[in-house]
């Protein structure tokens, strides 16, 4: 089981038109890697999957914390997954000391692999452990290379972040604005007043002829009349500035989650404890017409 034919895990992950949600697909990338006695030997970085299934073969473990900057490629079937990271419980630190170191981009050749799986069976070496001193090759790589029980499935959810942008801005200025007013005012002016008294006792004037005087009498009168003026007086007060306030919006985007399918054949007893597994069997007919 070389690499030949197989791809790191990130490089898939970045094919859009590949999913991570196939059966058998596990990512540990990033997890804290453990050893024999629980002891941290350093962080898996990456695995080499199977392009057709997504299927993990070998975890790329970089062993810094035993070994300055050294990435060894360890068989799936060696790892324990747990919450808190990845445990191989049976590797230990002249294991990690006589495997060959990986480097990104070359190739993991027959004798490599033939080199680590020696190593790793304990044959040939000073080497062993409990679990694959004396199992012969075929029954050590069934084991190295099965698929871990534990899967990981995925749900995403919204990452919401807030930018500030201009949203607008307001221009404050001013402007003169007219409009008709009608002021009552009390003026004063100056009327003629004839009184006309008639004379009871006639008195005779002397030398007095009919239309010889053409005296006349000339009386000024005054008024007053309104003289209009406009002041300009302060009314309002203006004052600006901002404030900051706070809206809630909504926001709707489609999320999607994995779910644990389960395919089983013949008669099989299943008991899921979890409301997202789908069961559904599969019969002859049907693998014959997936066939076709």
């Amino acid at each position: 089981m070389t690499q030949g034919n197989l791809i790191r895990l990130s490089d898939l992950s970045q094919d859009q038109s590949y999913g991570l949600s196939g059966e058998g697909v596990y990512n540990p990338t990033g997890n804290t890697a453990y050893g024999t006695g629980g002891d941290k030997i350093g962080t898996v970085r990456d695995a080499m999957v199977d392009p057709s299934t997504g299927r993990i073969r070998y975890l790329i473990v970089d062993v810094g914390g035993w070994f300055s900057s050294k990435e060894v490629l360890v068989p799936v079937g060696h790892a324990r997954f747990a919450d808190d990271g990845v445990y191989f419980d049976n590797l230990t630190k002249d294991q990690v000391r006589d495997m060959g170191e990986y480097r990104y981009g070359e190739t993991y050749t027959d004798q490599s692999f033939e080199s680590d799986e020696r190593v790793l069976r304990g044959v040939g070496t000073t080497t062993t452990t409990t679990q694959t001193t004396g199992m012969d090759q075929t029954a050590y790589r069934e084991q190295a290379f099965r698929t871990p029980d534990r899967l990981q499935l995925l749900e995403e959810r919204l990452m919401v972040n807030k930018e500030r942008f201009q949203a607008g801005s307001v221009e404050i200025g001013k402007r003169v604005e007219t409009h008709q007013e009608t002021v009552n005012v009390g003026l004063q002016r100056e009327e003629v007043v004839i009184e006309r008294r008639a004379v009871s006792d006639a008195r005779p004037v002397e030398g007095a002829v009919l239309g010889a005087s053409t005296e006349t009498m000339r009386v000024d009168l005054e008024a007053e009349r309104a003289q209009v003026a406009k002041q300009a007086y302060v009314v309002e007060e203006v004052e600006i500035g901002k404030r900051t306030v706070t809206e809630t919006q909504q926001v709707t985007e489609t999320v999607g989650r994995e779910v644990l399918e389960v395919n089983k054949t013949g008669d099989v007893d299943l008991n899921s404890g979890t409301s997202t597994t789908t069961t559904t069997t599969t019969t002859e007919t049907d693998r014959n017409n997936r066939r076709s």
